[in-house]
């Protein structure tokens, strides 16, 4: 779809079928959400209270598939739960399945039963950028520690070890020798001197 199409011509090129389907909830959704605007918004039609999106159509191969955003949360029963959000659904393949008073009652649901989609999205986006901040500011506290310990070492000096004592050692290989020398008696050899 181009972004010059519009939800009158959502339905071109469909069953005519499926074309009544889609005019049949279009007329009931207009007819009983009348503060709600409509638009197509990811390329099907939808219906917005404020900011938040409540009621919306789109076809599958099986048929045309009318979701409402909150829908899980409704009291009136008939919708089938879809996805990891609260979204309820329920298909249609032909007009005459649409029972005007049943979805009469989702739609007043729908108008004031509103998930906050806009204001839950808000709040990720703020806490994101917390945690954004919080992950920034670590490095700079532990750049500032590092500094700070530097600056505490410069302004000390250190305390200069004192020397120790120096005697005089006899280095032991001569010690040794001369150690040898008075335990070993000369040996005499055979030969004398004459």
């Amino acid at each position: 779809m181009s972004t010059t199409d519009t939800i009158d011509n959502f339905a071109d090129g469909l069953d005519p079928n499926l074309v009544a389907v889609c005019a049949k909830l279009r007329e009931t959704i207009d007819k009983n959400l009348p503060q709600a605007s409509s638009k197509l918004w990811h390329a099907i039609p939808v219906w917005f209270v404020g900011e938040n999106a409540v009621v919306g159509y789109d076809i599958r191969k099986t048929g045309i598939v009318l979701m409402f955003w909150n829908g899980q949360n409704f009291k009136q029963p008939g919708l089938e739960a879809s996805g990891s959000f609260h979204v309820g659904q329920i298909q249609y393949t032909d007009p005459a399945q649409i029972d005007e008073a049943q979805m009469a009652n989702w739609l007043a649901e729908a108008g004031t039963n509103i998930w906050d989609m806009v204001g839950e999205r808000h709040a990720y986006i703020a806490k994101q950028k917390a945690e954004k901040v919080k992950v920034a500011v670590k490095p700079k506290a532990k750049a500032k520690a590092k500094a700070k310990a530097k600056a505490k070492a410069k302004a000390k000096p250190k305390a200069k070890a004192k020397p120790k004592a120096k005697t005089k050692a006899k280095p032991k290989t001569k010690a040794r020798s001369k150690a040898k020398a008075k335990a070993k008696p000369k040996r005499k050899t055979g030969a004398k001197k004459k």
